[in-house]
Formats: C-alpha cells, sequence, structure tokens
C-alpha cells in the first residue's frame, strides 16, 4: 500500500517541497486534494514489475489539473537531471511532491538543485 495511506503519507524536505514513494493512479485525487500541484517522478520506468509508467500517472494527473515532470535517475544525479529539476521547481507556484521508488532520489535531486 502506499505511502499516503499512513499517518505520514510524506516527507516534508524544506516549505515547497516533500517526498514520498511510489504512487498510483487511485492516489493521486488525494495528492490533489492535499494542495500539490506540481509533481516530479525520478524513478525510471521499468524499474520493478508491477510499477505504474511514467505516462500513465501524467495523464491522469493532467486530468486532475496537475502537472507531471519525469526526471528519471539511477545512482547519482547529473548535472542535466539537476539543472531540470531546479527549472520545474523555479517554475512551481505551489508546493510540489517528489516521488521515487522510496523518496530518496526525489529527497537528494531537491538537495543537489539547492547548492
Amino acid at each position: 500500500m502506499w505511502p499516503f495511506r499512513k499517518a505520514s503519507p510524506f516527507r516534508r524536505v524544506d516549505e515547497r517541497f516533500s517526498v514520498t514513494g511510489q504512487i498510483r493512479p487511485e492516489d493521486l485525487p488525494a495528492i490533489a486534494e492535499a494542495g500539490f500541484r506540481k509533481l516530479v517522478c525520478t524513478r525510471p520506468d521499468g524499474e520493478e514489475p508491477g510499477q505504474p509508467d511514467f505516462a500513465t500517472l501524467a495523464a491522469e494527473a493532467g486530468r486532475l489539473g496537475l502537472t507531471a515532470h519525469h526526471i528519471p535517475v539511477s545512482g547519482t544525479p547529473g548535472p542535466e537531471q539537476v539543472a531540470a529539476f531546479r527549472a520545474v521547481m523555479e517554475a512551481a507556484e505551489g508546493p510540489v511532491l517528489g516521488w521515487c521508488r522510496s523518496g530518496a532520489r526525489a529527497e537528494t535531486l531537491r538537495r543537489m538543485a539547492r547548492g
């Protein structure tokens, strides 16, 4: 079951960014209700059997008025990934939720983008 259903649905990294583990399309209404407007997936498609692909999640997010960005990371984020993430955060006008398998890669990317 996705972490959003637990007592602590996501881990707040800073005032603008929170992270969580893998999400599913059915989790997106609750994410929108929580006030997130932008989503950043740092998990590559096909990393694990049964993982929803980014396109499916992005389509459902768009239907709910959310904007989803895919910045896949395997290992340590590179300069291009950090720059792409920084651009997403600079354009964000509200809270941003990042996810990967556990949330760790998304959090690392945020920390690197802050310098």
